[in-house]
């Protein structure tokens, strides 16, 4: 067989199962694309913005679990995807960039659109390559596989010189595709010790996150809650692991959690922590969180053991892996007392929930699409206070049903990756809730949406401000709104409807249930918009250095 080296790639990919691949085109990377348009079995998205490729195959990758794969050519093409990489990593998606380059007699000489592709991608990847020859690609490109989805998944960029593309190498047969490796071998005596620990505590609470999700194990992770009478609290990353309606789920801690989740942390005497990395958004100040309980940590990567808070007792393996062997050894417990201590606070410190029956209010929008989508639907959000609200009162039932920006925050990251969920998940409802700030970072997106005519539904939800940042200018910085507020109203209508995209507007509605129950019936991508008041804060709100202990608003008589 001959081959080119982008041929070689294209097939490579398909040997892989990749059905769908976002980007854009440019000189260093035409070779690739023209191998990708005689292929035939690989669906393209001609997104708007490298960046916008990026978030499209994370949004695919985090719905489906596997590997997601977005092109781009060299320079600019290469640097504007480095925010969707940096995305990736914090927050441990397994996403692969194939980026063009100039060829490798050029690389060095300040050549057109040259950057260093390898060496800006080297703090924001788990792997990254240069590949110098048609044959390495054999081996790279299965590697770049197993390494975005084994351990701790992460994203690895592939960076292909325009010579090594139109290379034509001779071989005898394709090498296997690239698999997610089996984890470490578990010890057992970590894992009995963990066990004793928490079948001995009195006030134990599970603390789950994204890894929990990324290893498969929520279901493994319920039932030992369940069977240990253990409540559970979620990270950002880790709703959806618990169902928020379960008895022992105690919803999102930290920053923006609810009064008595934070207040029931500070109680409890034994803290398993399973697929956290313990993030400040979460902890607070670290030395007063959980002040009294013994940590046991259970985690893929043994760099996040005491990287933060020192276990007491820590579990090194995938999840998966370790919660199967774990499960069996934990003892059924009748933990009714701590429960009734939980319900207790829960009643003296409930979640406010301001105007949650009014459709057009910045929470009751929230919960008015929840009820009117059903429980299949997936849940993209950008990045502020929409999203936080998002967190705290979303009626979340499944893992894989919550795609958030959470380790980078990236403003921006909803609409695109909300296209990615619709592509991995044409038959699901995508519900994507984004603010006016966050709208604006990723816009030309609308255009992708469009032409790909996926069934996104954005909710924009309008305050004509950066909410969260003017929430902080607000209560630490003397109300000096400086850069926060918007002097002139965008007309985000005009906008969508320029993209060809279906709009409802909200503001101007007699009957808002029924002009949104409409609109996210309607096929096709669709603008609702949703103005709401800049003043309306996100309670309860824990500053930043302070301990969770110490929240601001959120209680019964605010």
């Amino acid at each position: 067989m001959k081959c080119s080296g982008a041929e070689i790639i294209i097939k490579l990919l398909e040997r892989q199962g990749i059905k769908v691949i976002a980007g854009i085109p440019g000189g260093a990377n035409l070779p690739l694309y023209d191998a990708l348009g005689q292929n035939g079995k690989i669906r393209h998205v001609l997104t708007r913005h490298e960046q916008g490729a990026g978030f499209i195959a994370q949004g695919m990758a985090r719905v489906s679990g596997d590997p997601a794969v977005f092109f781009a050519t060299s320079g600019p093409g290469a640097t504007n995807t480095l925010t969707a990489i940096a995305d990736a990593k914090l927050d441990s998606i397994p996403i692969i960039c194939i980026t063009g380059q100039v060829p490798l007699g050029m690389i060095g000489t300040d050549a057109f659109q040259e950057v260093d592709t390898y060496g800006l991608s080297i703090p924001i990847t788990k792997h990254n390559f240069l590949v110098r020859s048609a044959e390495e690609l054999f081996e790279i490109i299965p590697n770049a596989f197993g390494i975005a989805c084994s351990g701790r998944p992460g994203p690895v960029v592939i960076d292909v010189p325009k010579d090594v593309q139109m290379a034509v190498v001779e071989f005898d047969a394709w090498p296997e595709p690239g698999v997610r490796e089996a984890g470490p071998e578990l010890i057992a005596g970590e894992i009995k010790r963990a066990a004793s620990i928490i079948n001995k505590a009195e006030k134990p609470i599970l603390f789950l996150g994204g890894g929990v999700i990324q290893s498969g194990s929520a279901e493994d992770a319920l039932a030992l809650a369940e069977k240990g009478a253990i409540p559970s609290a979620l990270t950002l990353m880790g709703l959806g692991v618990v169902p928020s309606d379960h008895p022992l789920c105690l919803g999102m801690l930290g920053m923006h959690a609810a009064r008595y989740t934070n207040l029931v942390m500070e109680e409890c005497d034994v803290l398993i922590a399973i697929g956290v990395r313990f993030d400040d958004r979460a902890t607070g100040q670290v030395a007063k969180f959980c002040p009294s309980a013994k940590i046991v940590h259970i985690d893929i990567d043994p760099c996040e053991f005491d990287k933060i808070k020192t276990t007491y007792a820590s579990v090194m393996g995938d999840v998966f892996d370790i919660l199967k062997v774990l499960l069996p050894l934990i003892e059924k417990k009748d933990r009714s007392e701590w429960l009734c201590e939980i319900a207790a606070l829960k009643k003296d410190n409930p979640m406010i929930i301001p105007a949650v029956g009014d459709p057009v209010s910045p929470y009751g929008i929230i919960m008015k699409t929840a009820e009117l989508v059903g429980n299949e639907a997936i849940v993209c959000t950008d990045v502020g206070q929409h999203q936080m609200r998002a967190a705290q009162v979303y009626p979340f039932k499944y893992p894989r049903q919550w795609l958030t920006s959470g380790g980078l925050g990236t403003m921006g990251f909803g609409v695109p990756a909300a296209i990615g969920a619709a592509l991995a998940a044409p038959d699901r409802p995508v519900i994507c809730f984004s603010g006016d700030g966050s709208i604006m970072m990723n816009i030309q997106e609308l255009a992708t949406a469009m032409e790909q005519n996926v069934g996104i539904k954005i909710i924009l939800i309008n305050n004509n401000a950066l909410g969260l940042v003017r929430q902080q200018q607000d209560l630490f910085y003397g109300k000096r709104y400086y850069a926060s507020n918007y002097s002139h109203h965008v007309d985000f209508i005009k906008i969508a409807e320029g993209f060809g995209i279906n709009t409802c507007d909200l503001a101007t509605s007699d009957d808002p249930v029924a002009d949104l129950a409409a609109a996210l019936a309607e096929p096709g991508p669709i603008l609702i918009h949703v103005p709401v008041n800049q003043d309306e804060p996100v309670y309860p709100m824990v500053p930043m250095g302070a301990p969770n202990s110490e929240m601001i608003g959120g209680e019964k008589n605010v």
